[in-house]
């Protein structure tokens, strides 16, 4: 028994002492260095409270030197993926049904150019029609390529410039916190 209850005292004083040097869980909340891909480290002993101070500071002072925000660049961004996705199913559905538009389209052209040429009307509306909804799909095909291009055309770009734009906004930002004695990395 005495046993026992000096394993447990010493089990217990272990478990103490582990406890006792374990870090402290880290914080729920993002720093808004770290919510814009920046790590910051104080390089002059910081608080916490003064390092999100200073980050706040010098997230004012990029945006002013550079006319860019990340968080308005990441909407605006966005809203003009979702515009090229809504063009391009705009385009597509434009196009349904275009190869019956263009078979009755073809049918009536056909059926008179038959009645003339040979007074069959049915065989010339068959081939018009036939004619119609292959020029009508292939229209459409095209039609929708086009739009596919244009839409994969406007991501890159919209793409492009966002990087551009927060490349530009980080490296203030950097610039202004590096002269405040932190060590940055984006």
């Amino acid at each position: 028994m005495r046993y026992l209850i000096a394993i447990i005292a010493i089990t217990a004083t272990a478990t103490g002492s582990v406890s006792a040097q374990a870090p402290a869980p880290a914080s729920a909340q993002k720093s808004l260095a770290s919510t814009l891909n920046v790590y910051v480290f104080p390089g002059a002993g910081q608080s916490s409270t003064q390092q999100s101070k200073d980050e706040t500071e010098c997230y004012n002072w990029a945006v002013q030197n550079t006319g860019n925000d990340p968080f308005k660049i990441a909407k605006d961004a966005e809203q003009q993926k979702q515009a090229a996705a809504e063009a391009k199913a705009e385009a597509q559905k434009a196009t349904q049904g275009a190869g019956a538009k263009k078979a009755v389209k073809g049918a009536a052209a056909g059926a008179i150019v038959g009645e003339v040429a040979d007074n069959d009307a049915g065989k010339g509306a068959a081939v018009g029609a036939t004619v119609g909804a292959v020029a009508g799909r292939r229209q459409a095909r095209a039609a929708n390529a086009k739009a596919e291009e244009t839409a994969a055309k406007t991501e890159q770009a919209v793409t492009k410039l966002s990087a551009e734009q927060t490349g530009a906004f980080q490296k203030a930002f950097s610039a202004c916190l590096e002269a405040k004695k932190y060590t940055v990395k984006f």
